[in-house]
């Protein structure tokens, strides 16, 4: 990696504990594994605006088999070019709400905004439809038919939308994710 990386102060790992559902063990992990990735050899470390690019960031083991991965650095991103690169601050963010320990609020909230491909805080037909796309993979084999997709559809909404608008807003899937007592133990990232 280089001399220039920094290490994280005592104080900024309390910090970050107190912050995220973490333990020391995985802060100090996630910075090391952060610090791979980090290629920028001319500057030190900053955990606070050191950036991993979304290309790099999506070849980590965790992320790269996730048909959501490039969604996901996008959510976590506080990058003002909204280029999905990651800060360490981010990457931890990100690491906190997949943990064990992050609540199912926590995990819903974050699994809603993935979801929402077009960012208007509802999932809509487009959103469904490419959310099922990502998790058939759009191959031949597992590809949907237009009929299929739309029945699927239909169903997800007549399950989901309580109030009839069209769309599944947040608190409606958190209330479908509430009864599914297999999301929270299926939503986590572990390094």
């Amino acid at each position: 990696m280089g001399g220039n990386t920094s290490q994280l102060s005592k104080e900024n790992v309390s910090e970050y504990q107190e912050l995220t559902f973490l333990t020391k063990q995985e802060i100090l992990l996630a910075y090391k594994r952060f610090s791979e990735l980090y290629e920028d050899r001319r500057s030190s470390l900053d955990p606070r605006t050191s950036r991993i690019p979304l290309q790099k960031m999506t070849e980590l083991p965790e992320l790269r088999s996730n048909p959501f991965k490039h969604r996901i650095c996008r959510v976590f991103s506080t990058s003002e070019v909204k280029d999905g690169s990651l800060s360490f601050e981010d990457f931890l963010d990100l690491l906190s709400a997949f943990s064990d320990s992050a609540t199912l609020e926590i995990k819903s909230h974050y699994a809603f905004c993935i979801f929402d491909d077009d960012n208007d805080g509802t999932l809509n037909r487009k959103d469904l439809e490419k959310l099922i796309n990502h998790l058939t993979s759009e191959s031949e084999d597992t590809k949907l038919t237009r009929n299929e997709m739309e029945q699927l559809i239909n169903n997800i909404l007549e399950e989901s939308d309580i109030d009839k608008d069209g769309t599944v807003n947040l608190s409606e899937f958190q209330h479908v994710i509430s009864r599914s007592p297999d999301f929270v133990s299926s939503f986590k990232i572990v390094l």
